[in-house]
This record gives C-alpha cells, sequence and structure tokens, in this order.
C-alpha cells in the first residue's frame, strides 16, 4: 500500500546531503523552501521506516512461531505478533494521515481582516472584541501579531482592523477562524437592557510574499491624505495617510496607523499583496471549496459560523456541534478556544480521509 514513498526516501535522503550548501548559498527564498520540504517529508519518512521495522519483526515472530514446539513459547511469540500489528495498524493510520495532500499555505504568515457587520455600532464593538481573542491567542502561542490597519469607531470598537499574525503554525490554526462571528449580549448602548444580535467577519489570508505576487507600480493608484480617528477628527497634521488602488481588480487598501507615509505605503502593500493571491487562487478552483465560501458570505446574523452568548456563557461552533460554557475563556484566547479548532481540525481530517 505504500511502496510508492521509497521516492520520498530517496528525496529526504537527497536533501538532507544538499541542505548544508543550500542554507551556505545564502539564497533565502532557496532555504526556505527547502526547510518547508524538509519538514514535511521528515515525519512521513520516518513513519515509513517504522512501518518497515514493524513488519520485519512481525515476520520474524511468525518464523519463531511455526518452528517452535513448547507451548508457553509459542504463546508468547502469538501475543508478541498481536502487539506488533496493533503497532503496525497505528503506524498505517499515521501514514495515511501524513498523505492527506498538504495545505499549501501551512507556514505562512496569516493576515486576519476583522470587520463590524450587522448590529450598528454593537458589531464594531465585537469586531475590536474579536481581535482581542486573536491577540491574546498569540501571545499564549507564542506567535507575534501586529496592527497593519485600522479604522476605530466612536465607542472604541473598529469598523474594522486587520492584524498579521506571525507563527510556523499560525495558519493551520486559524485558517479556521474564516467567516461570520455571530454574538448575543447586551450592549453598552441599550438601556433597557434587552440581549442584541449582532455579527463580524473575520477573513483568513496566507500573506504573501513578493515571490508570490508581481505588483506593476504602473497598476497603483496611491493617494496619501491626513490620517483621522473616531468622527473623523485628525489625528496628526501631516498627510502619512496612504490609500493604494490596485486599477486592474479594483481592491482598496487604505492604512493609517503609522504617523510615516513609507510605513503605511510599505503595510498597504502587504495586504494587497495577499488579497491578490486570494484571488488568483479563487479564480483557479473550478469549484470554490467550503472554507472558502465561509469567507466571503454575506455576515448576516443568520449566517454564522459561530455564535457567542454572554447571558448563557456559552460558545458554540455551528459547523461542527461543539458547545463550550466557557466564553470568557475563549475570549481570552485560552486553552478552550484551541477545544473548538482541535475539533474542526479533526473534522476536516475525517473528511480527507473519507470518514465521512
Amino acid at each position: 500500500m505504500f511502496e510508492h514513498l521509497a521516492d520520498q526516501v530517496a528525496e529526504l535522503e537527497d536533501l538532507e546531503i544538499r541542505l548544508p550548501d543550500i542554507y551556505a548559498a545564502g539564497d533565502q527564498n532557496a532555504a526556505r523552501d527547502a526547510g518547508r520540504r524538509y519538514a514535511e517529508l521528515k515525519p512521513l519518512v520516518d513513519a515509513y521506516r517504522d512501518l518497515g521495522q514493524v513488519e520485519i519483526e512481525i515476520s520474524d515472530a511468525r518464523e519463531l512461531l511455526i518452528q517452535e514446539k513448547d507451548s508457553e513459547m509459542r504463546e508468547f511469540f502469538e501475543t508478541e505478533i498481536r502487539e506488533k500489528e496493533k503497532i503496525r495498524t497505528e503506524v498505517e493510520n499515521t501514514l495515511r494521515e501524513l498523505l492527506i495532500p498538504r495545505d499549501p499555505d501551512d507556514g505562512r504568515n496569516v493576515i486576519l481582516e476583522i470587520r463590524g457587520t450587522e448590529g450598528g455600532e454593537e458589531s464594531n464593538l465585537w469586531a475590536g472584541s474579536l481581535a482581542q481573542m486573536y491577540e491574546g491567542l498569540a501571545k499564549r502561542k507564542g506567535w507575534k501579531s501586529e496592527v497593519l490597519s485600522s479604522q476605530a469607531s466612536d465607542l472604541g470598537g473598529f469598523r474594522e482592523i486587520t492584524l498579521v499574525i506571525k507563527g510556523d503554525d499560525a495558519w493551520a490554526r486559524l485558517k479556521y477562524e474564516a467567516g461570520p462571528h455571530r454574538v448575543q449580549r447586551v450592549p453598552v448602548t441599550e438601556s433597557q437592557g434587552r440581549v442584541h444580535t449582532s455579527a463580524a467577519t473575520v477573513a483568513v489570508l496566507p500573506e504573501a510574499e513578493e515571490v508570490d505576487v508581481a505588483i506593476d507600480p504602473n497598476d497603483l493608484e496611491v493617494d496619501v491624505f491626513r490620517s483621522s480617528g473616531p468622527g473623523g477628527q485628525s489625528v496628526n497634521t501631516t498627510d502619512s495617510a496612504v490609500r493604494i488602488t490596485h486599477k486592474p481588480t479594483g481592491l482598496v487598501v487604505t492604512c493609517q496607523d503609522e504617523k510615516s507615509q513609507l510605513q503605511n505605503k510599505d503595510k498597504a502593500l502587504r495586504i494587497l499583496r495577499s488579497r491578490l493571491l486570494e484571488e488568483q487562487r479563487l479564480r483557479q478552483e473550478s469549484e470554490m471549496s467550503s472554507a472558502r465560501r465561509a469567507q466571503i458570505k454575506s455576515g448576516g446574523r443568520s449566517d454564522k459560523i459561530r455564535t457567542y452568548n454572554f447571558k448563557e456563557n456559552r460558545v458554540t461552533d455551528h459547523r461542527v456541534g461543539i458547545t463550550l460554557h466557557a466564553l470568557d475563556q475563549v475570549l481570552a484566547g485560552e486553552n478552550q478556544l484551541d477545544e473548538i479548532v482541535d475539533a474542526l481540525a479533526a473534522a476536516e481530517r475525517a473528511e480527507q480521509l473519507g470518514e465521512k
């Protein structure tokens, strides 16, 4: 069943020989690609070698069983064979999981675009709460988080906020966050104590590198203006805010958080590259996967991936039907959020393995 993996063994052995020269050459792109390929091949080859070893041990035990006349020794070898066969089954299951096609974005940094949608100012406050949740998760995981752009709302939330999260496994964990997040709570603007329902959407993009997307400067229209805060008041007295329009696609990115025009332009280009990379991939897909569809839904209150109910201290992820009564911990980015992500990852693996 796994004989074809001999090719991966040969590839890994060749890569192990060439890696020192690749790193010494100083080509960062080549070194990054080689490192990623090594990290992908190593567990697969290790499991394949483990399978070969346990099959040898089973074969040897069976040979000894055939030759053995003593009843106690025969029982010993029969027990050993059963134990080794269990190990073989476990290794085969591990190999099947490792053979699931690798997500091409694994290892990339992540751009999160969070926007308030339905619910007025309350949805903007909720967008701010979600941003804090992901910043808390990043801190606990040892990832780095940075605000690329934001548009503050009047009461301290965000009409939209864009974060970049940097970490080796950031994409693998955060890709499941894409879609509308619904909240049910009493807003600070509510004087009668009534529970309102509102929503914010989260788009999850792999951060594109310059080698991924070539942008012709002639395709860009760059405008500079004075940055503003909630209500439109001026934040500083220089034209440091930057708005970039990609003329072929009509995509517009605005950044104003930095005091330097150059820094705002750099951040805007990072966001633009990632959006263009996502558009390229969507065009290449004949049918959008469920994960992609989730990112472009309307963000309405009835169209959600997860509900956060403050009165019941409840978080429900509707894709896998998991409910936790630990809302405070989830919003703080603590381990309870991992429970939800683990369930989503397990469901995805089961589907890929044909178990659903």
